[in-house]
């Protein structure tokens, strides 16, 4: 298995990959770690960094879900994916992720800095359709569109199986 999966943020990207890699045991690369440099404010890490940690991560591990909004970055690990998954979920669905959504301690010292930032989240989500850049509805699907392995569009939340 080598599973890309893709979508606005909040679209249950890493839900979904968090229950691949538990059902099927395969390694799990969030590209929110590689994207962006340890700075404040934040800046995109070089794209040859980052497609070159990608490619390490692939070269190291067998079977491996790959997930991110970062269609540039998804694209260096699209030759290699067998399958592409597109939470193409509602703004109005991602808002109410986001809302819902759990502590994630990769990405923030705590939950109440996680919820400071809920407001910005909030809007970067609602600007998807809108956005011209490489986290934009349009990158998606023009992804989706070219990628020639097996895909699958979801739009609306999948019920994940908490066994």
């Amino acid at each position: 298995m080598k599973t890309l999966i893709m979508g606005n943020s909040s679209s249950g990207k890493s839900t979904l990959a968090k229950n691949k890699v538990a059902k099927y045991g395969v390694a799990h690369l969030d590209l929110d770690v590689l994207a962006w440099l340890p700075c404040d404010p934040p800046e995109r890490m070089p794209i040859e960094k980052s497609a070159e940690k990608i490619r390490t991560f692939i070269n190291q591990h067998k079977s491996w879900v790959i997930e991110g909004c970062y269609a540039d970055l998804l694209a260096f690990a699209a030759k290699e994916a067998d399958e592409l998954i597109f939470m193409n979920l509602s703004v109005e669905d991602c808002v109410a992720n986001a809302k819902n959504r759990p502590w994630e301690p990769h990405k923030y010292e705590s939950k109440a800095a996680q919820d400071a930032n809920l407001n910005m989240l909030i809007e970067w989500i609602t600007q998807y359709p809108l956005r011209v850049d490489v986290c934009s509805l349009n990158s998606h699907l023009n992804l989706f569109e070219n990628f020639s392995g097996s895909k699958h569009c979801y739009i609306e939340n999948l019920k994940v199986d908490k066994k």
